[in-house]
């Protein structure tokens, strides 16, 4: 299987979930606005979104999948089929506990997460019920994930890929239709997170049946397997929880704000999410498997090569997504969210935290591609100490920026660190002789410089002739919009093509 081929097919059916995503948060926007309701169930959200990263698709996936690949090389199948067995097992026992427990602990979380909220009754208690609804979510999402991080390993990248997109028809469907039928209307997307969860699981299942891989749940502590996993969770639990209580450091302070921060961030995030997502999520999620796989054949060759590819096809492709989202943040936010009971003064504040967000962009996704190259060797304990380094530092940022940028200043402390952090990835990697840069750095840097530079000229250029941006019904705005992304994309892959650049150059065969 060819790498760059799975990496065009996960990233364009994870675009599909973002711009259904786009969707769902602009029928949100008009439906709601930003206001108290919507910093009540973003906010709600983000708590079991925050444990399902720490439990599943971050500690728990870092853990698992060398381990998996591991026995998957090594073991045999029926090994394999019996370690899985047992890690399910032991996930839903964790999982439905702190489900329990949060459930009957939300008013409590509520109050430390968002303090902010206590000073207004109604508003806390909003939170608060929608917490319980959404807490749920994390048991049934985090099995999903344990269910596509099986497939990925098995190189069954499409069908985790898509589970996505369930959750924000699920969310779309309940929004249009189903909320006249709640009271406060905003809890209609609780129980639409919580059906969107059932559906991620119930559609891998088929997959799983058709590798040989669905097997019952059962719990054995004494499996050596198990506690492997069980050992590397442990400093990999520290590891994500560093960047998730970043996050809620932020929730916190923006709580103290004005009523919206919340939400404008939410919405930046939320673009910010789309090459985050389609570039970051699936560069890191091809990589870790075929790198755990290089590294359990002790191929150190073939695993430094793999990091270069990941780290120049980073470059390529997110380089030119941190300039057009900044460039672009004005005619995004109102052809995407400026309508209904989401104002202008909400666009204008929406597009502050995203420029703050864009700065940030690359060292972001940069983590998503250095990181595997630590988790594939089963050595969590450096990335969390970066990570732990990192938030210290991020903390102080946001100190400091907090009061004279408000909630842009709170984006931008995120950013900053998550350049910190990839940063001292890097130099980590090299220091270890793990990683090794192929020849041809420089020149490539350049060639992308120039590329950038023109499609911000084409940019810049044709935004000075376009109408203004709250002109015009929402298809005519989003006409202009893809538009002019387009001219974007074709100036700077144009660009690229006149200075040498092939596709086939990028291509790479995937580890069996």
């Amino acid at each position: 299987m060819n790498l760059l081929k799975s990496l065009a097919a996960v990233s364009s059916i994870t675009m599909l979930s973002r711009v259904l995503g786009f969707v769902r948060d602009t029928i949100i926007a008009r439906i709601f606005g930003a206001g108290m309701a919507t910093d009540a169930f973003f906010v709600a959200f983000k708590l079991p979104n925050l444990l399902r990263r720490i439990f599943a698709e971050g500690a728990f996936s870092q853990a698992f999948v060398p381990i998996l690949a591991e026995y998957k090389t090594q073991q045999g199948e029926e090994a394999t089929r019996t370690f899985i067995a047992y890690i399910s097992g032991l996930l839903t026992l964790v999982l439905a506990l702190v489900t329990l427990l949060g459930v009957l602990a939300a008013p409590w979380i509520i109050w430390v997460s968002a303090p902010g909220f206590a000073d207004e009754p109604e508003k806390f208690e909003l939170t608060t019920s929608l917490l319980r609804v959404t807490f749920p979510y994390i048991l049934l999402i985090s099995l999903s994930s344990l269910a596509g991080a099986i497939l990925n390993t098995w190189n069954r990248f499409s069908v985790p890929a898509f589970v996505p997109t369930l959750l924000n028809v699920s969310m779309i469907g309940f929004a249009l239709f189903l909320t006249p039928y709640f009271d406060p209307p905003v809890m209609v997307l609780g129980w639409a997170a919580l059906a969107g969860g059932l559906l991620q699981l119930l559609y891998q299942l088929p997959s799983l049946k058709k590798i040989g891989m669905l097997v019952l749940p059962r719990l054995n502590l004494r499996d050596t397997g198990v506690w492997r996993v069980l050992k590397q969770m442990l400093p990999a639990i520290l590891g994500v929880s560093v960047s998730q209580i970043s996050l809620i450091i932020n929730t916190i302070f923006a709580s103290f704000l004005v009523a919206g921060s919340v939400s404008w961030m939410y919405y930046a995030d939320r673009l910010m999410e789309l090459p985050s997502g389609v570039l970051g999520v699936a560069l890191g999620t091809i990589l870790l498997p075929s790198l755990a796989k290089t590294y359990a054949s002790q191929d150190r060759k073939e695993y430094s090569r793999l990091l270069d590819w990941g780290l120049r096809l980073c470059f390529l492709l997110v380089l030119p997504c941190a300039v057009a989202l900044a460039l672009l943040a004005e005619p995004l936010t109102v052809s995407l969210f400026q309508y209904g009971k989401f104002s202008a003064h909400d666009a204008l504040m929406t597009q502050r935290a995203l420029i703050a967000y864009s700065v940030g962009l690359l060292g972001i996704i940069l983590v998503k591609v250095l990181a595997p190259g630590f988790y594939a060797q089963q050595n969590i304990r450096t990335p969390v100490r970066i990570a732990v380094f990192t938030l210290v530092v991020t903390q102080l940022l946001n100190l400091a920026l907090i009061f004279p940028l408000q909630h842009a200043g709170l984006a931008l402390a995120i950013g900053l660190g998550a350049c910190l952090n990839a940063g001292l990835l890097y130099w980590k990697l090299r220091a270890q002789r793990l990683f090794q840069p192929q020849p041809g750095w420089v020149l490539f840097l350049m060639k992308l410089v120039v590329a950038v530079l023109v499609m911000a000229a084409a940019l810049f250029g044709l935004m000075l002739v376009m109408p203004a941006w709250d002109e015009g019904v929402m298809l005519m705005r989003l006409l202009r919009l893809g538009g002019l992304v387009t001219i974007g994309v074709f100036a700077y892959f144009g660009m690229l093509l006149l200075l040498g650049f092939r596709i086939r150059d990028f291509s790479r065969r995937a580890v069996s």
